[in-house]
């Protein structure tokens, strides 16, 4: 039955005309940057990308062909399953650094990796490219209709789909930005590889394997269908549309509590072009709903989204603003990703003004500019730091888009309707566009203006149209001095003349301050200046791991927590709110804070957190009345007071039923499953599953779920240690044996016949 809907689509979608684009952006090609954070960004990015070693990047794709690498791998998680998946990053990174900059080094860099590359795939001899350990017994299993899918791997491996999936987008870069006419043709040659491997399975059996997180697949075949027209690739682009994610967007149904965030937002991005590609409405609308869910309720101030890398309930973040595993910059560079397709062919400008709103506060904050080095998580809670990679030890899936985000930064500074030029965002950068140059100049946001000059051979009629914030109500244009009344079409200030050389247009942009709640509308606050979030330095002591390590969990920000009771909140009421700041006289975007709980932050400056690195901050703010606040006061100093004791004696964690948390610790399972239930993941099973832990000091296990009147056996290294029932709060404690070794295995098994109760967290504690 499933089969045939798929096929009934298929033929329905192809006899469709495609959706038609409103509106055009330009090729990184188009724009250079000026001076700004962003070209300090960019040219700090271009070091990182020419001091990793392309061989070693290599080495698991000449692994893969049956060559002899001539490095070896990088270790992290280049060489813990996930082998190669940043190679596919680092093609399209230097694929879009080519066309931003022109830089030789990086077409130099490129040039070798990619003619690597196509040694593999020679070798290979049957188009397949990829850096996946003994490849051929994988896909052998799956071709075979042998599969065995969960949430965070394929057959005993670590999601091999979503890794082979960036070779797949580094490809198609290296042809559209990179210029390289070998590179489309490898591409297609991968995507009839793939064709040939799933070839004899049932569309219920491709599904199967979409189990398991898969990147944007469907969106890379969608693009070879594109390039050549044939429709083998759109068929493959449907069987690889996951249904069980597609079905309820398309009902307008929100079920994404619980959901690893950055499986499922390729996948939406697959939808979205294929549904251009085909002309085809009910897939544009499930993923407008999609963005319209993710960001107007999942989303926090910075434009980011996820706890500890899902997406968490809609009515409460209270957990996300206490974790130290806050919005994952992967996320973000994919949202930013969907939001240009949907601006594209809806010229919304409210997709633009979130496109704003996340690269200045996430996607530029993530980059150290000093020294070097991309954020995984950043955390919300208050007092917290965040972790930067290294480019010899840090090998995470934020590294890889990482590298790509400075080479993109100028691929929606403008856009064009036909002849007109549109104005989105005010980064200094010169546009090259039929025979035009525009020359963007500012200090923005420091200073509340840009300029734009623009130099033309001929003079000719066509209109620029430049983009009215939602930060400002009193934007003002002028051209060669004048003020001119242009008028305003969709949040847009339209300037309809005849151009001629030289001719200057001054746009003035003031600034308000506003304050944004979390999406659950309760009394937390983040404050913007513009589309600018400000955020407060709170110190610098004991950022343990501030510059990571190549260990399966270096991404993560592990040392101290600062009590929610050792930091500022606010006293006052809600319509007040915005009085508690006032601007600095002589420092702009700079704010003091006043009236707090605590004496020792009065007077705390707050400014653009994108300035922030190497230091611990605060963004959201609590504010309580005076009556609330000495009410809660004791109930959250005992509340946090149990929390940090129970981190302090922690040795080592697994948040179960999450797929990086439980990847980190090398889950094997046996008839397991995982859920989510009130937001907390879980895992049960009716056989065992297990994990490996460090066991420094720790006397005690601890486990944490739901109490479920279920019995768990539980066992250390092959020897049984007790069989317990969760009590009442869904806890149980389990004492150590005296000698561990510095790594064991923890078993957590049922009764035969039975299963386990759902295990949320398991804890080896001192």
């Amino acid at each position: 039955m499933r089969k045939l809907f798929l096929m009934a689509a298929f033929a329905a979608l192809t006899a469709s005309a495609q959706l038609p684009t409103r509106v055009e952006t330009f090729p990184v090609s188009a724009v250079r940057l000026g001076d700004s954070q962003f070209l300090k960004n960019q040219q700090s990015d271009i070091c990182y990308l020419l001091s990793l070693d392309a061989d070693r990047l290599l080495a698991p794709y000449l692994k893969g062909a049956g060559l002899t690498p001539k490095a070896e791998n990088y270790t992290n998680w280049e060489n813990t399953g996930l082998d190669g998946h940043i190679g596919g990053h680092y093609l399209s990174a230097l694929s879009y650094m080519y066309a931003a900059t022109g830089n030789r080094e990086i077409a130099s860099r490129m040039d070798y990796f990619l003619s690597e590359l196509k040694r593999c795939q020679d070798a290979a001899g049957n188009g397949y490219l990829g850096g996946i350990p003994n490849p051929g017994k994988i896909w052998g299993e799956l071709a075979q209709g042998n599969i065995r899918a969960n949430s965070f791997g394929l057959n005993d491996r670590w999601v091999p789909l979503y890794n082979i999936h960036k070779i797949y987008a580094g490809l198609r870069d290296a042809y559209l930005m990179g210029g390289r006419k070998q590179a489309r043709e490898m591409l297609i040659r991968l995507t009839d590889w793939m064709i040939q491997e799933v070839s004899q399975l049932s569309d219920e059996q491709i599904q199967q394997m979409l189990v398991s997180e898969h990147g944007g697949l469907n969106e890379t075949f969608a693009d070879v269908y594109e390039l050549t027209g044939d429709k083998k690739y759109l068929r493959l682009a449907h069987q690889f549309s996951d249904q069980q994610m597609l079905t309820p967007l398309l009902k307008g149904e929100d079920n994404l509590t619980g959901k690893h965030a950055n499986t499922q937002i390729p996948k939406v991005i697959g939808y979205k072009r294929i549904a251009d590609l085909e002309g085809l409405p009910e897939w544009d609308r499930a993923a407008r709903f999609f963005w319209d869910v993710v960001i107007g309720q999942r989303s926090v101030s910075i434009g980011g989204n996820s706890m500890r890398e899902h997406f968490n309930p809609t009515n409460d973040f209270s957990g996300l603003l206490a974790s130290e595993q806050g919005p994952e910059s992967c996320n973000t560079y994919n949202m930013l990703r969907l939001t240009k397709m949907l601006y594209q062919t809806t010229a919304d400008k409210a997709y633009m003004d979130y496109y704003e709103r996340a690269l200045y506060n996430h996607i530029l904050s993530i980059l150290n500019p000093v020294q070097g080095g991309f954020v995984y998580f950043t955390p919300m809670r208050s007092g917290h730091y965040r972790v930067y990679s290294q480019p010899q030890t840090s090998m995470w899936c934020c590294v890889g888009t990482g590298l790509e985000n400075p080479a993109r930064y100028g691929e929606m500074i403008y856009a064009h309707e036909g002849r007109d030029l549109v104005v989105n965002l005010f980064i200094p950068s010169t546009l090259t566009w039929d025979g035009m140059t525009v020359k963007q100049e500012n200090r923005f946001p420091q200073e509340p203006f840009t300029e734009l000059t623009i130099q033309l051979k001929k003079a000719r009629q066509f209109a620029v149209k430049i983009r009215q914030p939602w930060w400002t109500e009193r934007m003002k244009v002028t051209v060669n001095g004048e003020t001119v009344d242009g008028k305003t079409v969709g949040g847009y200030v339209v300037v309809d003349r005849k151009w001629s050389d030289g001719d200057k247009v001054r746009v003035e942009t003031p600034m308000q301050l506003t304050a944004m709640q979390t999406p659950d509308g309760k009394a937390q606050y983040s404050f913007l200046y513009g589309p600018v979030v400000l955020a407060a330095k709170t110190g610098t002591d004991r950022q343990d791991g501030m510059y990571a390590d190549d260990s399966r969990g270096g991404h993560i920000a592990n040392g101290p927590k600062i009590p929610a009771t050792q930091m500022p909140a606010l006293i006052g009421d809600a319509k007040d709110v915005l009085n508690h700041l006032t601007p600095v006289a002589g420092k702009p975007l700079t704010f003091r804070l006043s009236g707090v709980t605590l004496p020792q932050y009065e007077g705390l400056q707050l400014v653009p957190f994108y300035q922030l690195y190497e230091c611990r901050y605060q963004i959201y703010f609590p504010l309580y009345s005076q009556a609330e606040w000495a009410a809660r006061q004791q109930a959250l100093a005992a509340a946090e007071k149990a929390r940090m004791e129970l981190e302090t004696k922690t040795v080592d964690k697994v948040f179960c039923g999450e797929q990086q948390s439980e990847s980190d610790h090398f889950i094997d399972s046996r008839d397991a499953w995982n859920g989510a239930d009130e937001g907390i993941h879980w895992r049960r099973t009716r056989g065992q599953f297990s994990y490996r832990m460090k066991t420094t000091g720790a006397t005690t296990l601890r486990l944490k779920g739901f109490a479920d009147r279920e019995r768990l056996v539980v066992s250390i290294d092959g020897q049984p240690l007790a069989t317990v029932t969760l009590d009442r709060e869904g806890s149980a404690t389990v004492d150590l044996p005296t000698a561990l070794s510095e790594t064991v295995t923890v078993v957590l098994a049922a009764e035969q016949g039975r299963q386990t109760p759902r295990i949320s967290e398991v804890r080896l504690c001192q």
